[in-house]
């Protein structure tokens, strides 16, 4: 039985917020409802005392869930990525949550190597360091292969990792079911598909093997990309809980008074950042979806390298094109066209009225256009968008909160190297690209092709397939069942409860 420890877990988690002063400012960032909001309030104030002080220096809810280790932490970094759930102001103040924790020992380190590897960590690496830099689920370490002399990272996770998270999931998911019970109207925060987001994307991070495959399948798509890199996934050298990458040396993309002193080009480099994120997004549909300063490094020669694949967003084809429309539509100021790409994809029910819904876009656009172009945020068009498209009865795509997200997070990095950069100026280009290669004659053509391979497959099984459906066309239609009465059920169930008594008793 949990009960007991998912309970006490609730009142800790409550009394921490509150000790930190975060349960009033995290609820009024959802709009919870008010039965949520006396509930929390009760569970929490009358045990402040339990709660964990934490650093005093930090905002209230970056406070609490630092405070209330790694679970936390990693929970408080992926509702920076949902801003539909948490609200902006708290998603932005989230995405600044830190996770150093202090590393444990290399020694242990060694002996998960040993393990998960089957060979001692000597015999496979001439030099293993101390930990570099240490999080809530694991620690990464520089190395020197043995065989090659090459300089690799090797990224180790936690101890008990795995069972810590566990038990913290479970307390979340009881959480969940409370909130639904407790408050009806909280519902509409799906707190249960949230903790399930949550869940699958920290399972996905306790398997390194996963973010070893997830770089993998990254560094295919882009190995094309000029002045853009990935480290080198060393598959014999990656396990479960054990990954091993080429050693990335660069300067940190926050750190611009390095990169000046290094003679980097910002400007371009601002540039490539933005243009590198939406071909990811629109060409590939496969994207790092955790594009900060501290995951992003300068080279010796000028290109981006990208670290930590833990976070990785995808999209399909279709939705691909309907993003893309959707932007240049924007770019063009064709809003009817931005409306009818939303009707057909079916993002806004069929219900609505269309000019309504075009004159709604035209509110969004004018004011961002009218902006000077170096204010002009192609971020702040996609919130506003999805504020539109809400009100018209759209329905949240956990992909394209996603995107924004990382859309957010990309234009901070190029502004920061470049206060100055015109986002549109810069993203026209790949969109435009984009639409010429993906939609249109051309596009048409392709998907043709692609049709006619699917249906070549099955085609020895065509006429069967036709025989059996005309068959079935031709068939009278069977006769409706009868409906039997309802007191012949309830006799019946009588009869069966009856019976069910007498063979009790006589048992």
């Amino acid at each position: 039985m949990r009960g007991p420890h998912n309970i006490w877990r609730l009142i800790r988690t409550g009394a921490t917020f509150e000790r930190a002063g975060a349960m009033r400012v995290a609820l009024e960032a959802m709009d919870a409802p008010p039965a949520l909001r006396v509930a929390a309030r009760v569970l929490g104030w009358p045990f402040q005392w339990l709660g964990i002080r934490g650093d005093e220096s930090m905002p209230p809810v970056t406070r609490a869930l630092t405070a209330l280790g790694p679970a936390y932490i990693k929970f408080g970094q992926i509702m920076s990525t949902r801003p539909d759930v948490v609200g902006d102001e708290l998603a932005t103040q989230l995405r600044v949550l830190q996770d150093k924790l202090p590393p444990f020992p290399v020694a242990e380190a060694k002996a998960a190597v040993e393990r998960e590897l089957g060979y001692p960590c000597d015999t496979l690496f001439s030099e293993f360091s101390p930990p570099v830099a240490a999080a809530s689920i694991a620690q990464v370490h520089k190395a020197r292969l043995a065989s090659t002399g090459e300089a690799v990272a090797v990224k180790v996770l936690r101890p008990g990792i795995e069972r810590a998270f566990r038990k913290d999931i479970d307390a979340f998911y009881f959480a969940a079911r409370m909130v639904e019970l407790l408050s009806p109207g909280a519902r509409r925060l799906r707190p249960m598909d949230v903790i399930a987001h949550f869940e699958g994307v920290v399972l996905g991070e306790l398997d390194l093997r996963l973010e070893a495959s997830a770089a993998g399948e990254f560094a295919a798509n882009t190995a094309r990309d000029e002045g853009f890199g990935v480290p080198v996934v060393q598959w014999d050298l990656s396990a479960r809980r054990v990954m091993t990458l080429g050693w990335v040396e660069g300067i940190s993309l926050g750190d611009v008074a390095a990169i000046d002193a290094a003679g980097h080009d910002r400007v371009m480099l601002g540039n490539r950042v933005l243009q590198l994120f939406l071909n990811h997004a629109l060409r590939d549909g496969y994207f790092h979806a955790d594009m900060h300063q501290g995951n992003l490094k300068v080279g010796r020669s000028g290109e981006i390298l990208a670290l930590d694949f833990g976070i990785m967003g995808r999209i399909d084809e279709y939705t691909r094109r309907v993003y893309a429309e959707i932007l240049i539509g924007f770019i063009r100021k064709d809003y009817r066209r931005v409306a009818e790409v939303h009707f057909e994809a079916g993002y806004v029910p069929p219900d609505r009225d269309i000019d309504a819904f075009a004159q709604a876009l035209r509110s969004v656009g004018e004011p961002i256009f009218g902006m000077d172009a170096t204010r002009i945020s192609m971020a702040r068009l996609l919130a506003y968008l999805f504020e539109v498209t809400e009100r018209f009865g759209m329905e949240t795509r956990t992909e394209l909160i996603l995107l924004q997200r990382t859309m957010v997070v990309v234009e901070g990095v190029a502004r920061s190297l470049n206060p100055r950069i015109n986002i549109w100026e810069v993203a026209k280009p790949v969109v435009e690209s984009y639409i010429r290669s993906n939609v249109g004659p051309a596009a048409l053509a392709r998907d043709l092709i692609a049709t006619a391979r699917v249906l070549g497959r099955f085609g020895p099984k065509l006429p069967v397939l036709t025989e059996s459906l005309l068959v079935r066309a031709m068939q009278p239609p069977a006769p409706p069942p009868r409906r039997v009465p309802g007191a012949v059920w309830a006799l019946a169930g009588a009869a069966a409860a009856i019976a069910g008594v007498l063979v009790g008793t006589l048992l």
